[in-house]
């Protein structure tokens, strides 16, 4: 289900890519010429601007945290043993509702991943610092909203439905709470906008677009069954069993627009809005398998390192 939010944060990221990758084929030719007309004054060129920006912080880490919003999901659940073949239209869900004293307390208790977080790893690719090739992880967290009345049909011990269905803890408890996680390499663009370039009060627009895997750990309760997890750590930590706790069920992509400001020479803080679409395929349940396709919208928040 694509909102107008979902709709207007793509075409912005497609209007902010733009000129992006105009600036960023500029800077290239203005490169190419003024080493075309400097080759026998610079020799080998380790002395040139050029060189020193590639040599100076070509690499950046952040973490961050961030908050998710879901459209509603149709959820398909096949569990032949039981007899039940059926479908969980327009299921709400929301992200775990961690509070901001939560998410401080666990971070000076160097527990991150227990909030929402988000790690970026980039590495410039031209020498002006406007384009990257970037690894991302969206440590996101989903589960249905307890309490909502869905309509379900299909088939429930092999007698056909198409009814109401309030979701609670016995009937639909479905969650991807450590967590749903987003694993994309991005293309990212940086365009600036305000300040000194790649100085302290420099100001960038910053643009992704990148697609990777879902690697989610789900958890449910369908109907009055549990499914059993494995434990987090030990030998079966990842990626491929049904008992596994971390499993690589579906892929992702996304696109994110927002603004990166730099504190100093080497640190920066970053402000950005996300769209991600991911389908999950074979979600173990009890005695069976779940299927579905997620629209998320995030806001992010990190202060990062450049190296």
């Amino acid at each position: 289900m694509i909102t107008r939010f979902n709709k207007t944060l793509i075409f912005a990221a497609i209007l902010s890519i733009a000129p992006c990758s105009m600036v960023l084929a500029q800077s290239n030719q203005d490169v190419q010429s003024s080493s075309s007309d400097n080759s026998i004054t610079q020799g080998s060129g380790k002395d040139s601007p050029s060189h020193a920006l590639i040599k100076n912080n070509n690499w950046y880490f952040s973490w961050g945290y961030s908050r998710q919003w879901y459209a509603p999901s149709d959820i398909h659940v096949t569990q032949p043993g039981l007899g039940n073949n059926f479908t969980v239209h327009q299921a709400q869900a929301s992200d775990l509702a961690a509070s901001v004293p939560e998410t401080i307390d666990s971070t000076f208790k160097l527990n991150f991943f227990a909030p929402q977080e988000n790690i970026r790893i980039g590495n410039f690719i031209d020498a002006e610092k406007t384009f990257a090739i970037e690894f991302s992880l969206d440590h996101s967290k989903y589960n249905t909203n307890l309490g909502q009345t869905a309509r379900v049909t299909g088939t429930i011990n092999n007698l056909p439905v198409d009814q109401n269905m309030v979701l609670d803890q016995q009937t639909f408890d479905y969650v991807h709470h450590n967590g749903l996680n987003h694993l994309m390499l991005n293309a990212v663009w940086l365009h600036h906008l305000y300040g000194p370039k790649q100085k302290p009060g420099d100001l960038e627009s910053i643009s992704r677009i990148g697609a990777g895997f879902l690697l989610p750990h789900s958890e449910n309760t369908i109907l009055g069954n549990t499914n059993e997890v494995g434990p987090k750590w030990g030998q079966n930590t990842c990626c491929f069993a049904r008992n596994d706790w971390w499993q690589l069920l579906g892929w992702t992509a996304g696109v994110e627009v927002g603004m990166r400001y730099r504190i100093s020479e080497s640190m920066y803080l970053e402000l950005t809005a996300k769209e991600a679409y991911g389908v999950l395929r074979r979600v173990p349940v009890y005695q069976g398998s779940a299927d579905q396709e997620i629209w998320m919208t995030e806001g992010v928040f990190s202060a990062g390192f450049l190296f």
